[in-house]
């Protein structure tokens, strides 16, 4: 819990900074301008309706969420005070803040909380997240009730960061709960209530925001003011953090970049802040066909792959080993399974027990697909390492984004490298990889036609258990039986890193990283 404590200036410190005349280090000071930096393009400031770490951000300033989350995965009060889940898990009761307001003055209420919960529903795109609330009760301005079809434990954090943004009602209800998405309010004049609001957005250029002086949180923000630079060339970022015209950044993942950073006096780069997150590099493989559809080759393609090779030569040491779907940092991972470390010997003996005998050096043709450029290095690899037990791989890079997307959607291909979020609980980023029932759904689902029965029934149970241990030993099964049959081979985590300036207290380094509220976050000097 030590971010999430380090930034609160409790009762007890004060007494001690009155005893001692002395005021500690940690002690957050009040005002200043903290100049911060996005890597990409804020399409959409509306949390409640676009998912993305770039709308993270801004999106978590700007709008409230019921709960927050300290360092230990253990939730915290915020524009709920408390809160109470029923014995039979089907009803949670959110107690709010009866003194919290939007930015045009407007008292926060639980109607507010209802319409929200419809509008993510309606429109974003973790539909999981809140599928099994039917219903909000608001007996009172100020108690929530959340009505469930069925136990719903992922609810909790999805409760919190960014994923449960309340906006208000008299704002966003003019129009129908559908259309919320391109709500011209969305970006300009938008209203939350939030530690800080915005003052302006200038797409391709910044986001700027100032405090909510009526914050519920007394004497929060700490800051005056955040500017949001968009500056999308990584070496210009690395120049602006050098130069010490930014204070702090984070989602950076270019290698060289990051290690170079990390030479500069002044500067802490660290990994800390991404397990709510979770984002994973691995192989996809379509298991619906060709020789891909036998586990053996998957098996021997992933004993051909030398992941030790792309972490420390490709990724220059910026990134950790992953063997599952779960990223390592999640209270759930089991990092008790089949790791297939480089063995060629092993994979030429799949390979011939699979029905694939060498013939003038090659066994057979597959393609590797790749969505955006900064994964070439990876997908050239693979196709090199597999070169050497007789695969012969043709690279097949897509004219844009959108173009690779289809190819996954539709299951036009053989093999991806692709980056994933698992988004804080399974149910919501996870499952989604392995579900039988979402094949082929779209890019970033079940695209590897991969179908296992027990899998299946693993997911739904822990989907509704409630009791912590349990919930975890069904999902070491269900890694354990996805390491074992490979649709996906899990290779690393994705080499982000957030980069702040020793005048930056308490930096947002819990679950969320930025997308979580900086209202803790201060200038030393």
């Amino acid at each position: 819990m030590k971010q999430f404590l380090k930034g609160t200036f409790t009762a007890a410190a004060a007494l001690s900074v009155l005893a001692t005349g002395v005021i500690a280090e940690d002690t957050p000071k009040q005002g200043g301008t903290l100049v911060t930096v996005l890597s990409t393009n804020v399409r959409n400031l509306n949390s409640a309706v676009q998912s993305g770490i770039v709308t993270g951000y801004p999106g978590a300033q700007l709008f409230a969420s019921p709960l927050r989350y300290d360092e230990d995965w253990t939730p915290q009060p915020y524009l709920a005070e408390s809160w109470n889940v029923s014995e039979d898990g089907l009803t949670v009761t959110l107690n709010l803040a009866k003194n919290a307001k939007f930015h045009d003055g407007v008292a926060l209420t639980s109607k507010d909380v209802a319409f929200s919960v419809d509008v993510i529903k309606a429109n974003h795109p973790f539909k999981s997240m809140f599928a099994p609330v039917e219903s909000v009760e608001t007996p009172d301005d100020h108690t929530a009730v959340l009505k469930l079809s069925k136990p719903h434990p992922a609810l909790m954090l999805a409760m919190s960061g960014q994923l449960m943004s309340i906006i208000p009602q008299h704002i966003y209800g003019d129009v129908p709960i559908d259309e919320v998405k391109t709500h011209p309010r969305n970006n300009e004049n938008t209203v939350g209530s939030g530690p800080f609001k915005l003052v302006e957005y200038k797409s391709g250029e910044h986001v700027i925001l100032e405090r909510f002086d009526d914050f519920f949180i007394e004497g929060r923000p700490y800051l005056d003011k955040v500017v949001m630079r968009i500056i999308s060339d990584p070496a210009a970022r690395a120049i602006a953090y050098e130069n010490g015209e930014v204070h702090l950044g984070a989602f950076e993942s270019l290698p060289r970049i990051i290690n170079r950073l990390k030479k500069v006096d002044g500067l802490t780069v660290t990994s800390e802040g991404y397990g709510g997150i979770g984002p994973l590099d691995w192989l996809a493989m379509n298991t619906t066909k060709g020789p891909l559809a036998d586990v053996r080759v998957r098996k021997a393609i992933a004993h051909a792959v030398d992941k030790n090779f792309i972490r420390n030569a490709l990724m220059q040491g910026t990134t950790d080993e992953s063997r599952t779907g779960i990223h390592p940092d999640s209270p759930f991972y089991n990092a008790d399974v089949e790791a297939y470390e480089l063995d060629l010997d092993k994979a030429n003996a799949l390979l011939d027990e699979a029905g694939f005998p060498m013939n003038g050096g090659t066994r057979f043709a597959l393609t590797i697909d790749f969505g955006w450029p900064g994964v070439k290095p990876q997908v050239e690899y693979v196709k090199a390492a597999l070169k050497k037990v007789g695969i012969d791989v043709t690279v097949r890079a897509s004219a844009d984004f959108p173009t690779w997307a289809k190819r996954m959607g539709t299951m036009d291909f053989d093999m991806s490298w692709d980056t994933v979020f698992n988004w804080g609980d399974p149910v919501i980023g996870v499952h989604r990889t392995y579900n039988s029932e979402n094949i082929a759904k779209g890019v970033w689902s079940n695209t590897q036609g991969y179908s296992n029965s027990r899998v299946d029934e693993l997911m739904a149970m822990a989907a509704v258990e409630n009791d912590m241990a349990k919930r975890t030993a069904l999902y070491a099964e269900f890694q354990q039986i996805i390491a074992d049959e490979l649709p996906v081979y899990h290779v690393n985590t994705l080499p982000y890193h957030t980069v702040y300036s020793d005048k930056v207290g308490n930096p947002p380094l819990g679950i969320w990283g930025t997308s979580t509220p900086i209202d803790m976050t201060y200038l030393k000097d």
